[in-house]
């Protein structure tokens, strides 16, 4: 009875998921990929960099799920001389009664959902004090400690296009993202449509699917989804053979000038699993991991001089990965 009583919850949730990824595709439009790989990153508990040209509906995406997912969201756009205050919060000394005392002023990061827009844009001391937010959920200010709410996100976004004045994220920075999203133009049906739908009177605004207790329902439920022992050999292979070593490929040696570390591993077992909870499956597939290769490992590799000398790309680098576990 108990078991039958899992599935019916693992049923019910994924039908809610599915409502709420329609519910994103009605305002976002030929985005379904970045949609789904958005809804995993926080389904897995995570946070997700998204990267695209300006005016492909990043923002738009970032509030809409806040709505949809029933999170309390705030948005910072990162300039170059926006400070670690200006995103944590400060103290204020206030007279209350004749007595004076220091208050503690949160900043926008006490959400559930941080919209960081153009990340790369702000400083690297800026960029530094959301690494403790974003791993351990909780901040440190005049040595008092401030947990944030719960469940908390960040989805930061960057403009690949015009890289003066920004100030490229670390890798350390680079590794607490469970996925980078990389946003296309949409196809030609897609933009007919936000044409229409968004330069008349009225325009469809996203609506509440989820509420905070659903989703940190489906997160719980999501890591309890059982992985086999297939797809985790799967995910040990492909993380280990995209480091350089005596034991890898030609190709990886020749190329890669550091590969994954055991977080990606950990990113892949978990976005496999909100995968399989997104589309309906009570377990995962080596497919999954397959398809979430490049989300997963393209923030997390880097190659050598030659390789970028040649024209090698870490996209092709992952191809070759998946091809081993095709």
């Amino acid at each position: 009875m108990a078991k039958a009583k899992t599935v019916n919850d693992y049923d019910a949730t994924s039908a809610k998921l599915q409502a709420a990824k329609t519910a994103l595709n009605n305002v976002v439009f030929g985005q379904n990929d970045v949609i789904e790989l958005a809804m995993i990153a926080i389904l897995a508990g995570g946070h997700a960099l998204i990267v695209g040209a300006p005016g492909l509906a990043k923002t738009k995406l970032a509030t809409s799920l806040g709505t949809v997912l029933g999170l309390n969201e705030k948005r910072v756009q990162f300039t170059p001389d926006l400070m670690p205050a200006d995103i944590l919060g400060a103290e204020v000394l206030d007279e209350v009664n004749g007595k004076r005392a220091f208050r503690f002023i949160p900043g926008p990061v006490f959400c559930q959902l941080l919209m960081a827009d153009e990340i790369n844009r702000a400083s690297p001391r800026t960029q530094s004090a959301l690494l403790q937010s974003m791993q351990e959920h909780h901040v440190t200010v005049a040595g008092e400690r401030h947990d944030l709410p719960q469940p908390f996100h960040v989805l930061a976004t960057q403009n690949p296009i015009e890289q003066e004045g920004t100030y490229p994220l670390p890798e350390a920075q680079l590794d607490r993202f469970l996925v980078q999203v990389d946003i296309s133009y949409p196809p030609l049906d897609a933009e007919r449509r936000m044409l229409f739908a968004t330069t008349g009177n009225e325009e469809t605004q996203p609506v509440a699917v989820l509420t905070t207790a659903d989703l940190m329902s489906a997160q719980k439920l999501t890591r309890d989804i059982p992985v086999g022992e297939q797809v985790t050999d799967a995910i040990l292979k492909v993380v280990r053979a995209a480091r350089p070593s005596a034991e890898t490929s030609k190709m990886i040696n020749d190329n890669v000038a550091w590969g994954p570390s055991p977080r990606a591993a950990q990113a892949l077992m978990l976005c496999a699993k909100a995968r399989a909870m997104l589309q309906g499956r009570l377990s995962p597939s080596v497919e999954d991991v397959i398809a979430l290769l490049e989300p997963v490992f393209k923030h997390r590799m880097a190659l050598n001089f030659s390789a970028r000398a040649d024209g090698v790309t870490v996209q092709s680098v992952i191809a070759h990965l998946a091809q081993t576990l095709a």
